[in-house]
Order: structure tokens, then sequence, then C-alpha cells
């Protein structure tokens, strides 16, 4: 305790002689810079342009001495020196520790920042992961559904395509079987005595008459009348226009068409 207080008395009492020292020098500098500005006043008033000159030279060249001089201390005494100083590194020393309680604190903060960025970066690095891959899922089985159904339809068409084939060719069996072409060899009737005249006309089969009504009702939907000739066997048209299956032309008797089934 008693040295904390002489090492207090004697900071104090070195203050006041460095604060007497001042006070000393700083008037001496007044006095000085008092008597610069009267000199300089009364010089003025009856210095020559040549006078001039030379004091300004004389006056260049002394502050040339005084700025290579090094400054002096006020005082040589080293128990002042090191009172003074001692004070004056703890005073830097109390401020030292204030800014690194300050910087510790604001590098706390910044860590604790950092912690939450890096956990909010983790946890979108996560949700792009789990929506990238939901994306991916949903094109593979878009690309597979995709297929999928593409291999059904073609499935179902050529499935089509084999039932149409099968219909035609029960269609060819069944018109051969039971309404076939007049026989020009046979005799009996008056209608069988006349077929070998129909037969050098060179006549078309039911089936051919039905696949080319069907064929142009397919090929062009807006136009799908057959023109008739010599080689259409009339009974065979007769049988088509009065069963429903053909119908004739409005205006003209020798086109027939395939009637509407929808």
């Amino acid at each position: 305790m008693s040295s904390q207080f002489s090492d207090a008395v004697d900071v104090d009492a070195a203050k006041a002689l460095l604060l007497d020292e001042c006070e000393e020098q700083f008037g001496l500098l007044q006095k000085l810079q008092n008597e610069i500005i009267m000199a300089d006043t009364e010089g003025y008033l009856d210095q020559s342009n040549e006078q001039a000159l030379n004091r300004q030279i004389a006056i260049t060249s002394e502050l040339e001495q005084w700025q290579e001089m090094e400054p002096k201390l006020l005082t040589s005494s080293p128990e002042v020196l090191l009172a003074v100083g001692t004070e004056e590194l703890q005073r830097l020393n109390r401020q030292l520790q204030m800014v690194l309680t300050c910087s510790q604190a604001k590098l706390d903060a910044q860590k604790k920042i950092l912690k939450r960025e890096e956990t909010w970066l983790e946890e979108k690095k996560e949700t792009l992961n789990a929506v990238s891959e939901k994306v991916i899922r949903l094109q593979q089985e878009k690309e597979k559904s995709e297929h999928s159904v593409l291999q059904d339809i073609k499935r179902q068409i050529n499935n089509l395509k084999d039932y149409q084939s099968c219909l035609m060719e029960t269609l060819s069996d069944l018109n051969t079987e039971h309404f076939p072409l007049p026989d020009p060899h046979s005799n009996g009737s008056k209608k069988k005595r006349a077929a070998p005249h129909d037969a050098e006309m060179n006549l078309i089969s039911l089936n051919d008459i039905v696949e080319k009504l069907i064929n142009q009702t397919l090929t062009t939907p807006h136009d799908p009348y057959v023109t008739t000739d010599a080689s259409y066997w009339p009974p065979y048209i007769e049988m088509l226009l009065r069963n429903g299956i053909a119908v004739r032309h409005p205006e003209d008797c020798n086109k027939i068409r395939l009637e509407n089934f929808f």
C-alpha cells in the first residue's frame, strides 16, 4: 500500500516538474515570437530590398540549422522520465486492453454469424441436392412413361392392323364362298345362260367392290364415291344398295359410296 502511494506521489511530482518546465519553455517561446514580430515590423519600414534579401537568406539558413538539430528533452532526470513514461505506458496498456476486448467481442460475434451462415449454407445445399434428385427422378419417370405410352400405342396400332387384316381375310372368304362370280360354263336358267356374256366383261368380285369402297372412304373422305362401270356386276350393286351397305349418288346413278356406319 505504501509502495503504491509512493509511486503515485512520484508520478504527481514528476508531472508538476514537467508542467513547470513546459510553462517556462512556452514563456520563452512566446517572448521570442514577440521579438520576431517587433523586429519584422520595424525592419520592413527601414530596410532596402538588398537588406531584405540578405535577411531572408539568413533566416532560411537559421531555419535549416534548426531543422537539422535534434530536439532535446525538457528534463534529463531519469526518475522523472521513468515515472511519466510508466504512467503513459500504463494508460496506453489500458487503451490497448479496451481495444482488445472490443475486437474479441466483435470476433466472437463474427464467429457466431459465420456459424449461422455455414449452417444456412448446408441446409440450402441439402435442399438443392434433394430438389435435383427429385427433378432427375421425375425426368426419368417421364421418359419411361413416354416410352411406355409410345410402346402401348404402337402395340394397339399393330393389334388394329392385325384385326383389320383378319377382318378383310374373313370378308374375302365370306364373299368368295357365298357370293361367287357367275360361272360361264353352268347350264340352267336364263340368268345362268347369260353368264358367259357377263364373264367376257371381266367382272370384279364382290370382295373387290367392297374393298374399293372402303379404300375410297378412308383415302378421300371428302369424296367417298366410286364410279361404276361394266365390270361391276349389277346384282352385286343392287344387293349392296338394298341391304344398306352402299348409297347411290343423288345426282349421278353411276356413283356409289359406302354407307356411314357411325
